[in-house]
């Protein structure tokens, strides 16, 4: 058929791939913003450090959701694009373990609750007082993944950002929760605030003195933040500076090294066992020549012996010789075999087993929260044929114990490793009566970077609990962790060495330890409450604008 004149003259219609890029370009300030807020998220992490970015990537991302062109659709994908920056560069160690794929996969499920939250703040934005909502969800939001799926990954928490920060003390008195709240509140307020400067300062003259900039609840919410955090910071500095009565005692860590990094590292298990047991063996010879005081009790890193030291009589023999060298109870890592270990099913405990000089093995921490697709694979008949990798991953069953063992007559508890990042698992410690937490870890399948991160973990426990914590690292970092959070004495990152230091034991409870889980469950509320009373107000889950012009639409479509 040929043309005719009508056609020729009627206006081209913009094929798709044009409407897409005229969308992108009506968007690109606020792409550009959820990137920036999600890259000034992650340099606020170790190894970077630079706590106070977290402060600019939530007001930035406040300014974004709080756009009126932003629909609840699009919070969604600014929230997803702010998660994607975040978490991608934050887990690259992730890929040493898993490969690309699983890190990147990892990457895009976090970053989704970044996109509900997104989602629910764009609901919300128009109550009063937004930035009080915002912060509510976006702790609601993280405990969420901190749960969810397979037990979550609390990995990227805001509050494991601020070890560094003035706000660190509120984890003396709500633990990472109230930490994550305090940042995010105060980060959105600061927002609030110079939005709502900006948008009375573009009003004409009579109106900007006819009506103040709104200021009073953003201004409210910084004072309260910064108040809390000043009231707090004096019990927890009396803490680091060691003032009172609690008794010194001298503990010591001990960092063996692996002969090369990878996971390739588990084959060469008797030479990881024999670098502690040297390293044990040379502080030893320096207690005896008095370089250095007579530790009570020695601490070993997760998997220093992954051969099975109760099975194995050699290994029993070596673990035996350093805690006699020493003439101190060592508390080893171990891989034992699990009831029900056959070979077909080598089910195993990932164990700290308390060995005494005299006696040998005697008190044992069997590690409760084990890491999905590391120690175990869930359902593994399924996932083994997406990916090569996951056949590496271990038979390991979580324990049942209560979290602490008793060493030299000391209450210890223990957060091994990847149990550290959980709230849960320091605070039944200390309500059980640990009077020093440990934390043995095993970090030769990552990275330096990890390792900086997972040491923040241990500084907001030290805070959150009010007690020394001894980390024992493979390759590092190691450190022991005064009250305050401040690091009394670190090591290298991959080399044998040993830390041996004075510290006290406390029996006090933290209101962090105390009432932990309400102060959450509250923060939680809030953000839930922020969602129904949007709902309440504005009539439906839509907000007002959107809900406005699917009506019209609607009307327009009857009409014709």
């Amino acid at each position: 058929m040929g043309e005719t004149a009508a056609d020729a003259d009627a206006p081209e219609r913009p094929t798709r791939a044009r409407r897409f890029g005229q969308a992108v370009v009506d968007r690109l300030p606020r792409l550009t913003a959820a990137i920036v807020a999600g890259l000034a998220l992650c340099v606020s992490f170790p190894p970077f450090g630079w706590w106070y970015t977290a402060i600019l990537a939530f007001a930035v991302l406040g300014w974004v959701l709080t756009r009126e062109r932003t629909t609840v659709a699009g919070g969604a994908g600014y929230g997803l694009l702010f998660g994607l920056a975040f978490y991608v560069p934050l887990l690259p160690w992730i890929s040493g373990l898993v490969g690309a794929v699983p890190w990147l996969a990892l990457s895009v499920v976090e970053a989704s609750f970044c996109a509900l939250f997104g989602m629910l703040a764009v609901v919300v934005r128009r109550l009063p007082g937004w930035p009080l909502w915002f912060a509510g969800l976006w702790s609601a939001q993280e405990w969420l993944k901190s749960t969810v799926p397979f037990g979550g990954f609390p990995w990227g928490v805001v509050g494991f950002s601020q070890s560094e920060s003035p706000l660190l003390p509120l984890a003396y008195v709500g633990g990472a929760p109230l930490v994550s709240f305090a940042l995010v509140l105060l980060a959105f307020s600061l927002g609030a605030l110079v939005l709502g400067i900006a948008d009375w300062w573009r009003r004409d003259a009579a109106t900007r003195a006819a009506t103040p900039p709104a200021v009073v609840l953003p201004g409210l919410c910084i004072a309260v933040v910064l108040l809390a955090s000043t009231l707090a910071w004096p019990h927890v500095r009396k803490a680091g500076l060691g003032a009172g009565d609690e008794p010194p005692v001298t503990v010591a860590a001990v960092q063996g090294n692996v002969p090369r990094l990878g996971l390739e590292f588990n084959a060469q298990r008797r030479a990881v066992l024999d670098n502690h047991v040297r390293e044990t063996l040379r502080l030893a010879d320096d207690v005896r020549a008095g370089r250095v005081p007579q530790p009570m009790l020695v601490v070993w890193p997760e998997n220093s012996s992954d051969i099975d030291p109760i099975a194995n009589p050699d290994a029993a023999q070596e673990i035996s010789r350093a805690a006699a060298a020493i003439d101190a109870p060592v508390l080893v890592g171990g891989v034992v075999a699990a009831p029900g270990y056959s070979r077909d099913n080598p089910v195993s405990n990932n164990t700290v087993i308390v060995w005494n000089p005299e006696t040998g093995p005697s008190d044992r921490h069997d590690k409760r929260i084990v890491q999905p697709f590391g120690e175990y694979l869930p359902w593994r008949s399924f996932f083994s044929k997406l990916s090569s990798y996951a056949d590496r991953a271990g038979y390991f069953v979580p324990g049942d114990g209560d979290g602490v063992v008793e060493a030299a007559g000391i209450p210890v508890g223990i957060t091994t490793c990847w149990e550290v990042i959980f709230d849960r698992a320091a605070r039944e410690s200390v309500r059980n009566g640990a009077q020093l937490l440990a934390v043995p870890s095993n970090n030769a399948t990552f990275d330096q970077a990890m390792s900086e991160q997972q040491l923040a973990f241990g500084r907001l426990r030290a805070v959150e609990h009010d007690r020394y914590v001894v980390v024992a690292g493979t390759t590092g970092i190691s450190a022991v962790i005064a009250p305050d959070g401040h690091e009394i004495v670190r090591t290298g990152w991959f080399e044998p060495t040993y830390l041996d230091q004075q510290v006290r034991l406390k029996t006090s409870l933290t209101p962090a330890t105390r009432f932990g889980p309400y102060v959450e469950g509250v923060l939680i509320a809030l953000g839930v409450s922020g969602v129904v009373g949007a709902i309440l107000h504005n009539g439906s889950f839509l907000p007002g604008r959107l809900r406005r012009r699917r009506r019209t639409s609607d009307d327009g479509e009857g009409a014709t």
